[in-house]
């Protein structure tokens, strides 16, 4: 089979972990449809990270995927950080959050779209995985958070 169609299935798998027809369940925009600031922003005592710290993570690493894929080059970690924190708990603010979140899963599916076949299993400069393995894995991040994101929507409400 041509990788094009790998390719294709794998921008089809995040779109559906992202805002489409996920298999497993909600995908993660649907997830985050009716969550406020402060839903957003409150941390369960027995729980690591808030809903908000999720998706700042989530944007975050969507953003390093698209850089080395394009830059090509090692990156280890966010500029921000692995879960970079919220200072400002506004409505505007998680606004901002959620918008960022949607700019950096639009920039990799243009990343996606422009990418080469001969990338498509080459290895991950500073990494021991291929491309198409980086971008599978991006699609079960979408849903091993928006897991934890409903789960804090249940604790939450």
């Amino acid at each position: 089979m041509p990788r094009t169609g790998e390719l294709a299935r794998i921008e089809d798998e995040l779109r559906r972990a992202y805002d489409g027809d996920a298999w497993h369940g909600p995908p993660l925009r649907e997830v985050l449809e009716g969550v406020t600031a402060a839903d957003a922003a409150h941390k369960h005592p027995q729980l690591a990270h808030s809903a908000w710290v999720l998706v700042n993570h989530l944007a975050a690493w969507i953003e390093v995927v698209a850089q080395r894929i394009t830059e090509w080059r090692p990156i280890g970690e966010p500029e921000a950080g692995n879960f970079p924190l919220v200072t400002d708990t506004s409505e505007s603010a998680w606004e901002s959050a959620l918008d960022n979140l949607d700019r950096q899963h639009r920039k990799l599916l243009d990343v996606i779209a422009g990418l080469s076949a001969d990338k498509f299993d080459e290895t991950v400069p500073g990494k021991t995985y291929p491309v198409a393995v980086m971008l599978h894995g991006t699609a079960q991040h979408y849903a091993y958070h928006a897991g934890q994101i409903a789960l804090l929507k249940k604790l939450v409400g």
